[in-house]
This record gives C-alpha cells, structure tokens and sequence, in this order.
C-alpha cells in the first residue's frame, strides 16, 4: 500500500433543496407526512437526512414529492430527520452538518430514547420513534464520506441482517449487500426493536447511495427508493418503471466479521484505502493505532467504508469482511 493520505476534500456537486414547504407535514409533527391509501397494506417508511450533510435523500423525497407519488395499499410516511443539522449546512464546511450534538443514527436504543440524556438529536429522535416503531417498512437513505460504490447496509448478523437482505435481493439494488456487528457506539434506527429481530416480520434497510456530494448518489438515493416502494406493496409498477435510472446487476452479500474502532487519535490507515478495496493476503497492514497494527485477517479482505473524516476515539474507522456471491 502507498504512504498515508488525510482524507480529502471532495467537490460539492449537489444543491441543498428547499424543503420549507414539508415543515407542517400533516401528522402534527414537523417534516413528517403521511400518505394513507385508505386500503389494507404495510406502512412503509422512507427517512431522508438521518445526517445533516447527506443530501441525496433529501433530493429523493424532494423528487417523489413533486412527481405525485402516492401508495396503492396501506401507508407511506416520508420524514425529514434532522432538520437542523441540515440548517447549518455551509459548502465552505460541509462536515460540520452531519449533526448538532450527537450521531443520530446511535440513539435508537430504549435505554437512550427512555432515559434522562438530552441533545438535538434526542430530543428529534423522540418525537420520530412513533412513526418508526409503527413502520413496517424502513428505508433510511444516507451517503458516504470517500467516493464509493452504492451499499446497503442490512443490519447485524443474526439481529435482522439475514432478512433485510433477503429483502434486498428481491429489490434487485445495489450491487453490494451488507451484513455487519453494528456499531459500538450506539444502536442505529434499522437495528431498532422488531427491526432488529430474526423472526419479526418487520423489515428495514440503510442504503449509501455514493460520496456526500456526487451526482450520481442522487440517481442511486430515487431509483433504490422507487425499487423499495414497489417491493413493499405500496407503489406500483406503472408509477416506478418510467422513474427508474440504474440497471441493476449481479449482487454480492459481504459478511461483515469485525469493525476497526479507533482506540486513539493516532489512527491513521497504512496508506490510501478506498471502499470495498480488497487486501490479497492475510497479515498485510491495514492500518496504525498508536503501537498496534491492524492487519487483515484473511485473505481477500474487503475493506467497507473506510474513512478518517469523523476519527475520534470509539468510532468506527473501517469493517472488514468477507464477500460472496448472491
């Protein structure tokens, strides 16, 4: 591997929409809407701006919105997330929108959600968890720090992920399926309670559609997001097949079997790393942490969304898995 590299600074490629005119949505809850068929069916849900700095899902909404998009059978609820992280949004620093005071997607646990703790993120997630915990169907819709190919991510191995990507596979998107440990620092919203059990119908998927700020995560945020509604039940094929922009190909499911967290402000990767980069051989440095070198631990290695953009101590730098067919 080549000598390290700080992460980069990509060019903004993507306009924040003007998503005013959803403010009083219709459920009593700021940015929440609710489409009702007023026939049996699923309710589905579709979340955009988890993270402030991710515009792709915003766009989407935006779209789907504008096209007129309503369900055929049962419920679809779209929702806006935090709204004001994505206030502080500034091209000249476009990170600092990611969130207020904490990482939206590790709240989603009883004990946080219940608890005494109070941020922006919190106080948001509270006022959601009704429309979450009555979903049937989740997708959250997010992007990635380093230009990377579209990945869904599907939840942890033997706490759902097995399901959602089932789910996954009959969408036909994207390309790469993912099934990981979670995240230590918190539960994310698609791990949530039924979500995140094996035997439990309910069913929620994470798509990363790309970089923050390319072109093409827009593509990949309004064609998975039209492949999903129809896999649900709730749109048809007559609205989805003239919107659709990608031609899906044969999938891949990678098995997540271990997440590299930074244990100090020291970490730094054993040169330049790209999303799902594979590492031929077992024991090649991946990466530096203080006195510890991270290495692979078997062949063929792929590295999932490695970055160094968020680094601090306890977050995830890279997770390491394996890659199979289907």
């Amino acid at each position: 591997m080549s000598s390290p590299s700080p992460s980069p600074t990509y060019r903004i490629e993507l306009t924040p929409p003007d998503i005013s005119s959803y403010e009083a949505g219709n459920t009593g809850t700021p940015y929440v809407t609710t489409f009702d068929s007023g026939k049996p069916g699923p309710h589905v849900l579709v979340q955009a701006l988890t993270h402030g700095n991710e515009l792709c899902g915003a766009i989407a909404l935006d779209y789907l919105f504008r096209e007129g998009v309503r369900p055929m059978a049962g419920r679809l609820t779209f929702i806006f997330a935090n709204i004001e992280a994505f206030a502080s949004w500034d091209t000249s620093n476009p990170n600092r929108s990611r969130y207020v005071d904490e990482d939206f997607n590790r709240v989603w646990s009883d004990e946080t959600l219940k608890g005494t703790r109070n941020s922006t993120e919190l106080r948001r997630a509270r006022e959601l968890l009704k429309f979450v915990d009555a979903a049937d169907f989740v997708l959250d819709i997010h992007s990635m720090s380093e230009p990377c190919a579209p990945i869904m991510v599907c939840g942890a191995t033997g706490q759902g992920g097995e399901k959602s990507a089932a789910f996954a596979r009959k969408m036909k998107v994207p390309q790469n399926l993912l099934i990981d440990t979670g995240h230590p620092a918190g539960l994310r919203m698609i791990e949530r309670g039924a979500f995140g059990d094996p035997q439990a119908p309910q069913t929620a998927l994470l798509i990363e559609c790309g970089q923050h700020w390319e072109h093409s995560s827009v593509d990949v945020a309004i064609d998975t997001t039209l492949r999903f509604l129809q896999t649900t039940g709730v749109v048809d094929a007559a609205f989805v097949e003239p919107r659709l922009r990608i031609q899906p190909t044969a999938q891949t499911t990678i098995n997540v079997t271990q997440a590299v967290v930074a244990k100090s402000l020291s970490f730094r990767f054993a040169g330049t790393v790209k999303g799902l980069q594979v590492i031929a051989k077992a024991g090649e440095p991946i990466a530096y942490d203080g006195d510890e070198v991270i290495v692979a631990p078997y062949d063929h290695t792929v590295l999932v969304m490695p970055s160094l953009a968020h680094l601090k101590v306890g977050t995830t730098m890279v997770r390491l898995g394996r890659a199979t067919p289907g």
